[in-house]
């Protein structure tokens, strides 16, 4: 299988990090939309723009399947995608909301969200958790740790600091959704300042999961061929890339 991997900018790069532990692709290829990251303060209409013009450019490509690694794409523009589409495009809000149910997250226990502005204003995790008979639920925007992680700031002062600032009036969650493809790159911090307590839900490992259950996948010997492409720096990206998925 051949699959497409889509994000703002350099967040998806965690979940492609899962795809290419599960071996189950031949080939990944990835676009980041690093001229016009992050999609999490934009309008409704300027992400779905945005996201159909990033379609046309995987057109160019022969793959099986489009995953939206961006939580705010996934949130906004599935819908769209998905209409005008060649092949079906995932996203990872799904995939994360059913990942709380395969944890044994007690219906009354403490959800975290944590997510964009953009992503949170949705209200696709908060209503996505209702539905499956979970009330104890906070959903709070974090957009300040996108341009961290971009900056490679993945612990110390500053982040610590942040984080004082977000999770001054929070109580220890028993799950925390990352929300952001971000995210991930320091879900050590983050689970370090809740002392190690929540089970985190990654966007990354909810979807290799969720693709397990949906599609009839075969592990393969070798890594998959991943081929990476940007709007804007791609050598940045790539060199990115190479830090993060070797991490």
């Amino acid at each position: 299988m051949r699959i497409g991997v889509f994000d703002s900018g350099a967040g998806g790069l965690s979940v492609v990090k899962s795809l290419i532990e599960s071996k189950y692709f031949d080939k990944i290829i990835y676009y980041g939309d690093t001229a016009r990251v992050p999609y999490g303060i934009k309008d409704k209409n300027t992400i779905i723009r945005y996201s159909l013009e990033a379609l046309e450019f995987f057109n160019n490509f022969d793959i099986d399947l489009l995953i939206t690694a961006c939580n705010t794409v996934s949130a906004y523009a599935l819908d769209d995608m998905n209409q005008q589409s060649k092949y079906p495009v995932i996203g990872v809000i799904k995939s994360g909301v059913m990942a709380v149910e395969k944890h044994n997250i007690k219906k009354d226990e403490p959800i975290l969200i944590i997510a964009t502005r953009a992503t949170i204003a949705s209200n696709q995790y908060q209503t996505a958790l209702r539905e499956l008979g979970y009330n104890n639920i906070t959903a709070i925007q974090t957009g300040l740790f996108v341009p961290m992680v971009e900056e490679g700031i993945f612990d110390g002062e500053v982040l610590d600091a942040t984080m004082r600032y977000y999770f001054k009036d929070i109580s220890t969650p028993s799950a925390l959704i990352l929300g952001c493809t971000h995210f991930p790159l320091i879900s050590n911090s983050l689970s370090n300042y809740f002392n190690n307590s929540p089970t985190l839900i990654h966007s990354g490992e909810a979807i290799v999961n969720y693709l397990e259950e949906g599609y009839s996948l075969k592990q393969r010997k070798d890594k998959p061929e991943l081929k990476i492409f940007a709007s804007e720096n791609v050598l940045g990206l790539r060199k990115i890339a190479k830090i993060w998925l070797s991490s």
